[in-house]
C-alpha cells in the first residue's frame, strides 16, 4: 500500500497531539538510543527526540515517500525504508516508540515480544493504535466496498487493518515481560470545517486500502458515495463544522 506524506500532513496538529500524549507518560527522563516504528512522515520522531535531546536517534519506515519526509524535516536522525517485521535491530533500545502503526501490523502476540527483548532493562515500548474499526467512518467505507459496483476488487480491503486484542488481553501478553504496564484508551474530538473534511482525513489512512485499488472513474465515485454518507453520519455543527469523535487505545510497557 502507497503512502503520501503530504496528504498525511494535512492534519497535521491533530494526527501529532496523540504522540505528544504518548511520549510525555514515558517514565524515562534520559535515553541514549530511541526507535520510531513506522515514523511517518517525521512528525512523531520530532516529538521524541525533543523529549530525548541526547538520544542517538532511529526511524524506519515502509514508505520511500514517508521517509524521505521524515529526513528533510529531522535530518539529524537516522531515517530507514524497512517494515517492522523485518526489522533486526538488537539494540538494546531505551525507547521503542509506535505511534499509530500497529494497526496495519499483524501477530501482536510475537510482535510485541520481540519488541520487548530489544529493550535495556528499565526501556519502555510506548504505542497508540487507532482503536475506531465500528465509528461510523470505517463502518461506512466498508458499506461503500460492498454496495457498489467495486465489491469484488475491494473484498480484501476490508480487512487491511488488523483487529486489535482486548485490553485485558495486551495486559496479559506485556505482563510477564514488565516491571510496569500503562495502558489507557482517549477519544479526541476533532473540529473539522465539514464532511469533506473527513473524507480528506481518512484519504490519508484508512480509506488508503479502498481507493488504490480502484480506477480513476470508481475511485471518483466511490468518494463520491462515500462522502454522502459520512454528511448524513456527522451533521454540520451550529457554526457549521462537524465533531470527528477518533478513539486511540495507548500502551507503555516498561521492561
Amino acid at each position: 500500500m502507497k503512502w503520501s506524506a503530504k496528504q498525511y500532513l494535512a492534519f497535521e496538529d491533530e494526527r501529532t497531539r496523540p504522540v505528544r500524549d504518548l511520549v510525555g507518560a514515558i517514565p524515562l527522563e534520559t535515553a541514549e538510543l530511541v526507535v520510531d516504528l513506522g515514523c511517518g512522515p517525521g512528525n512523531s520522531t520530532e516529538v521524541l527526540a525533543a523529549r530525548y535531546v541526547d538520544a542517538k536517534v532511529l526511524g524506519i519506515d515502509s514508505s520511500p515517500d514517508m521517509i524521505m519526509a521524515a529526513r528533510r524535516r529531522l535530518p539529524s536522525a537516522i531515517f530507514e525504508v524497512q517494515d517492522v517485521h523485518a526489522w533486526q535491530d538488537r539494540g538494546p533500545f531505551d525507547v521503542i516508540l509506535a505511534n499509530a502503526v500497529f494497526q496495519w501490523v499483524p501477530h501482536h502476540d510475537t510482535l510485541l515480544p520481540k519488541l520487548m527483548r530489544k529493550l535495556k532493562v528499565g526501556g519502555a515500548l510506548a504505542m497508540q493504535m487507532p482503536d475506531n474499526l465500528q465509528e461510523p467512518a470505517h463502518r461506512l467505507m466498508r458499506d461503500t466496498a460492498a454496495q457498489g459496483p467495486w465489491s469484488d476488487p475491494l473484498t480484501a480491503s476490508t480487512d487491511s487493518r488488523t483487529t486489535l486484542a482486548s485490553v485485558d488481553g495486551y495486559y496479559e501478553l506485556l505482563r510477564p515481560m514488565s516491571t510496569r504496564v500503562d495502558i489507557w484508551r482517549t477519544t479526541y474530538f476533532h473540529v473539522l470545517s465539514g464532511a469533506g473534511a473527513i473524507v480528506e482525513w481518512f484519504k490519508g489512512s484508512g480509506l488508503r486500502p479502498f481507493l488504490e485499488p480502484l480506477d480513476a472513474g470508481d475511485r471518483e465515485a466511490y468518494v463520491k458515495r462515500y462522502t454522502e454518507a459520512i454528511a448524513r453520519a456527522y451533521p454540520a455543527r451550529s457554526d457549521g463544522g462537524v465533531l470527528l469523535p477518533f478513539p486511540r487505545l495507548f500502551m507503555i510497557a516498561v521492561r
